[in-house]
């Protein structure tokens, strides 16, 4: 999950995000360049697994919704297509993320463990859409970042209160889609429970967890979206 140009953000209410076959012509005529990259990395991870995830299409913002199509593919062609600087302009990967804020006004993020294909990075929880999100022929994206929190931090929907817009945030090959989450906890108090959760994982996806306090905590290993969110956060 990357980025190329310089971020918009766009407050949205509704996303609006069909789910329709397409076959990508990017995964179709570099398949056998896409098996060798991904077989490479799969040596270096072999944690990492090729299932299918979803990539959308055609993004509109129009008043405050955002609509799109979305496709399916497989891992490793996302993988190939990320790693070789995003060659088809055409697709996005569309995400949700938890923006999670604490009640003394601190943000919590996550950094990807090494054994994941993002080691290293800093942002909210998130994921890759797959066909576990898919409700009524949409991609879920308020379920998926439900799922995506509870999974990497062991936080339940009752434990924090969603507000109801998102920040889209746009940079061409990615459009995060953040909504703010309150938690009437601490900082420090919601890292610890985080951490001790973590530590009862065989394979956690997140390695160490980082509270954002202002401007000054960001970091280079934080994606621009991410960056951009929090510094327009923090002005406002």
């Amino acid at each position: 999950m990357s980025d190329t140009k310089q971020p918009v953000i766009h407050r949205v209410r509704a996303l609006d995000l069909v789910v329709e076959a397409w076959t990508w012509p990017f995964a179709e005529t570099r398949r056998a360049e896409i098996a060798a990259h991904f077989a490479d990395k799969q040596r270096e991870k072999p944690a990492m697994w090729n299932g299918r995830v979803l990539l959308g299409r055609n993004p509109v913002f129009a008043g405050d919704r955002l609509s799109a199509s979305y496709f399916e593919t497989d891992f490793a062609s996302f993988l190939a297509w990320r790693d070789w600087g995003f060659p088809d302009a055409s697709v996005f990967n569309g995400f949700g993320m938890g923006a999670l804020r604490c009640a003394d006004g601190a943000f919590v993020l996550g950094e990807m463990g090494q054994h994941t294909s993002n080691a290293g990075r800093i942002y909210f929880p998130s994921g890759t859409p797959d066909l576990d999100d898919i409700r009524d022929g949409a991609v879920d994206i308020p379920g998926s970042v439900t799922r995506e929190l509870e999974e990497e931090t062991g936080l339940a929907p009752n434990e924090y209160e969603s507000e109801p817009h998102w920040h889209c945030i746009y940079t061409g090959p990615a459009v995060a889609m953040i909504r703010l989450l309150r938690i009437d906890l601490p900082g420090e108090a919601v890292r610890e429970r985080i951490e001790r959760n973590l530590a009862t994982q065989d394979q956690p996806e997140l390695s160490t967890i980082h509270l954002v306090r202002s401007p000054r905590d960001l970091t280079s290993a934080m994606p621009r979206f991410v960056t951009a969110f929090l510094e327009a956060q923090f002005a406002a």
